[in-house]
């Protein structure tokens, strides 16, 4: 269940601890952290709170998602699998969805496409579902990408969510470009019809003169 400022009230109690304070404790015990079972934990558990949008602003607020962003750059898997769960389920949010744009994430989620971990891969299909728009298509929607994509949907037998979770992707992609494909039609057919309507304007103008001079 979501949370709001009500709910957290009642959890913590007057004298508990804020929400943005106990995630920027996290943060810190994170980056004092040397073992990498530390980090682990941590980060799964940053990952977690990043599903709630009563975090969302927190997240931003403390580079969480960046944190995120540099897990996915590392040799552990387990910061891997912990670091793009935190993406996937923050990314929902138009406003985190930007951060991670920004900050060069696109590349780091296609990334984890070929990552032998199956938690992995099914939280880069579902990041890259949302942060897929008009701005990133042509990054993400690449054909090396889309191949990938087309393989995952059609091992549904072997892998269920790996081939539903791909089979949404394409189906909103195919259902963007038919979409995007009629407004072009649409804005084709008027400006045929504007010119040709300004031609016959243009006609009836000079049949008018002519039809001057005849007389």
């Amino acid at each position: 269940m979501f949370t709001n400022d009500q709910r957290q009230t009642e959890r913590t109690g007057k004298y508990g601890t804020p929400r943005l304070q106990y995630l920027q404790e996290l943060v810190i015990e994170f980056q004092k952290a040397t073992d990498e079972e530390s980090k682990e934990r941590i980060v799964a558990n940053l990952a977690n709170f990043a599903y709630d949008p009563y975090n969302y602003s927190f997240l931003r607020q403390l580079n969480v998602l960046e944190l995120f962003l540099d897990c996915i750059t590392e040799p552990n898997e387990k910061l891997v699998e912990f670091g793009i769960g935190g993406i996937c389920n923050s990314c929902i949010d138009p406003a985190n969805a930007a951060v991670i744009i920004q900050s060069g994430g696109i590349p780091l989620v296609i990334q984890c496409l070929s990552s032998p971990v199956r938690n992995t891969v099914t939280y880069a299909l579902g990041a890259l579902y949302y942060l897929c728009n008009a701005s990133t298509r042509k990054e993400i929607l690449s054909p090396k990408v889309v191949q990938i994509i087309r393989e995952y949907s059609a091992a549904e037998t072997v892998n269920s969510t790996f081939g539903n979770l791909a089979k949404a992707f394409l189906d909103k992609m195919l259902t963007v470009e038919r979409l995007s494909c009629n407004v072009l039609k649409k804005r084709f057919l008027f400006l045929f019809l504007f010119r040709y309507l300004d031609y016959s304007k243009s006609i009836l103008r000079i049949t008018s003169y002519l039809c001057l001079f005849c007389v």
